[in-house]
């Protein structure tokens, strides 16, 4: 289960319960919010997908505790492309 609370117009915390539960603070900026759903789905969904993308790449334990949204495109290169193709 995924749990993303917004902290302020540019932090998250996102919380993951799974065999072990794990937090993790995501900076995302308005605009690769915007680059990424053209404003189809509000950040906090965005933050959601892309933990629904690498929980089916890796463990919540394996995820970065702190990290800014677009590192995980250096990590998974189709991390872009993916979360377009599924606002479509």
């Amino acid at each position: 289960m995924i749990t993303v609370e917004k902290i302020d117009a540019r932090t998250f915390k996102v919380t993951v319960k799974d065999r072990t539960t794990t937090t993790h603070t995501v900076s995302l900026n308005p605009s690769y919010h915007e680059k990424l759903t053209s404003g189809r789905i509000s950040a906090e969904e965005l933050v959601e997908k892309s933990f629904e993308f690498l929980l089916k790449r890796e463990s919540n334990t394996s995820i970065l505790s702190s990290f800014d949204l677009p590192i995980i495109g250096q990590y998974f290169p189709e991390y872009e492309n993916i979360i377009q193709k599924t606002l479509k």
